[in-house]
């Protein structure tokens, strides 16, 4: 497209988004009412055959309110950025051994909010921690410039439903969770390199002593004679192994300290220490609506989040221990 179909357009644009218009000659002058104002000049080179500079003049001022709201089962919240902290153990009150993977939620702000009307979805883009201006492009600073947000240095984006939307400048805590709730956690798993079948499947090998010579790891035999004559597809062989993206499913939330943003949750996620994991709310075992904060979770005006106590989760008041007895 040449700059000169370019600049039509975009001068037809703001003509059609002008609430009247007024056109005159020597002869007579009309006021053309805003619904109706070079609309139809617009059609004519736009991608869509039905525009009308109305809706775009309604879109154009949409505001989002950062308000408590209701939480359907159809509703879908965003999620946030953590840090992986590492692993350790706690014991309940019933005496338990629970394994726990620490997650950091720093500093998580709703980057970018993108509407049907503008970008034709609906999603929240959350960015995590600082970096500095020199260590980002161009685009990137100009990014976070447009948007009037501190830089940045990770984003990710989340698909929302239209009640789950938040401003720009929204901060996300980890009381955006609640403790006994369950998510999903995607991460991207430890690299170990390009190793044998033996580490990345766990294959048997061959013989130690009798009847193999250099080749107690190798492979074996990788497929058959004249028929079919090939290597099957999905064949187990050596290759890289981890570095890929992998998603935890229905990982329980044991305990959220609010004034360190902590997360403690039961089991393993993917990733090493020190590296970007994405939580969210189970797909499969979705938990009450009715107990979770909707869009996200709103602190009172007087709460001082230094002072907040850990939550732990309801873990029943019958012993499992005793429960066989």
């Amino acid at each position: 497209m040449s700059a000169l179909s370019r600049g039509l357009i975009s001068r037809l644009r703001l003509l059609s988004l002008n609430p009247a218009t007024s056109s005159s000659n020597s002869n007579f002058t009309t006021t053309l009412p805003a619904t109706t104002s070079y609309s139809h000049f617009f059609r004519c080179f736009a991608s869509e055959a039905l525009v009308d500079g109305a809706e775009f003049a309604e879109d154009r001022g949409r505001i989002i309110e950062a308000k408590p709201g209701v939480m359907t089962p159809q509703s879908k919240r965003t999620g946030v950025i953590a840090v992986k902290c590492g692993m350790s153990a706690r014991w309940d009150k019933w005496g338990a051994r629970v394994p726990i993977t620490v997650l950091w939620v720093d500093d998580n702000i709703v980057s970018q909010v993108k509407t049907p009307e503008k970008e034709g979805i609906t999603a929240v883009q959350i960015g995590c921690g600082q970096k500095k201006a020199k260590h980002l492009t161009k685009p990137e600073v100009g990014h976070f410039r447009a948007q009037g947000v501190p830089l940045k240095r990770k984003l990710r984006e989340f698909p929302v439903t239209e009640d789950a939307l938040l401003p720009v400048g929204m901060s996300i805590g980890v009381r955006h969770f609640v403790p006994g709730q369950y998510v999903d956690v995607t991460g991207i798993t430890r690299g170990h390199g390009f190793q044998g079948v033996m580490k990345r499947y766990g294959h048997r090998g061959g013989p130690a002593s009798h009847g193999a010579s250099k080749s107690h790891r190798s492979i074996g035999s990788t497929g058959q004679r004249d028929d079919a004559g090939r290597v099957f597809k999905a064949k187990k062989m050596p290759g890289r192994m981890g570095g890929k993206q992998r998603t935890v499913k229905n990982v329980w939330i044991y305990k959220i300290d609010p004034a360190r943003n902590l997360i403690w949750v039961r089991g393993q996620v993917p990733g090493a220490e020190g590296n970007f994991v994405f939580i969210k709310d189970a797909f499969y075992k979705k938990p009450d609506v009715s107990i979770l904060p909707f869009p996200t979770y709103f602190a009172p005006e007087d709460e001082d989040p230094s002072k907040l106590e850990p939550l732990v989760a309801d873990l029943g008041e019958v012993d499992p221990f005793m429960a066989a007895d």
